[in-house]
């Protein structure tokens, strides 16, 4: 490798793995011009999670410090510079099999669908007695007709459309395709707890002196 030689590492702040034995090129993306050496950074060894662990379902998640990610690379590259364009304390988690079983996805979503629909379907129902739109629209469509209203009329009729359109729009989903390309709130606030979990989870592994960092 010749001098000044510079090494871009990116590293993002939860990395999913499904080999035990992990590596640098499992949890990093690399740039440099030394392409021999690329080669041979990403394959020096990180970290290697315990069989009995993955048995007993525990220590399946580690904290690094990039720190250490960079000491491993000096050992071999003393010489080399580089710089970090990604987190500064990361994630690594084993997955032993990242793809469940058919009918447990389908199980699992059949349940989600269920529950949002009684849920959504209460908290609506909750909300217009609350308010009592039915009778703000029985005097709304005699005053404006002057006949009483049966309880169905194109109020009720255009409210009930309106609602459903309001949902899909709202959360940008319609079956398996999407209205827009932007992401649906429910995918917003799913990153947003993702970020906080993995936040919390580095801080306490910090706290307690669980992470690895360089001596």
């Amino acid at each position: 490798m010749s001098a000044g030689d510079t090494l871009y590492l990116k590293i993002g702040k939860n990395v999913v793995v499904t080999d035990r034995r992990v590596t640098l090129g499992d949890v990093a993306k690399m740039e440099c011009t030394d392409q021999a050496a690329l080669r041979q950074i990403r394959q020096k060894k990180l970290y290697s999670f315990r069989a009995e662990d993955e048995k007993k379902k525990k220590n399946t998640l580690v904290v690094f410090s990039v720190l250490k990610v960079i000491e491993l690379i000096h050992e071999d590259y003393p010489n080399l510079d580089i710089s970090n364009e990604g987190e500064s304390d990361f994630i690594v988690e084993y997955v032993k099999s990242p793809e469940k079983p058919v009918w447990m996805n389908c199980l699992k979503t059949v349940i989600l669908c269920i529950l949002i629909f009684f849920g959504a379907a209460f908290t609506i129902m909750a909300f217009n007695n609350d308010v009592g739109v039915t009778d703000v629209f029985a005097k709304f469509y005699q005053q404006i007709t002057g006949m009483e209203s049966n309880g169905i009329t194109e109020l009720e009729i255009c409210y009930s459309i309106g609602l459903a359109v309001g949902i899909i729009v709202f959360f940008n989903h319609v079956g398996h395709k999407k209205i827009t390309h932007d992401p649906t709130p429910i995918q917003i606030e799913m990153r947003k707890y993702e970020t906080d979990l993995d936040t919390a989870f580095i801080n306490n592994a910090e706290r307690r002196g669980h992470s690895v960092d360089v001596d």
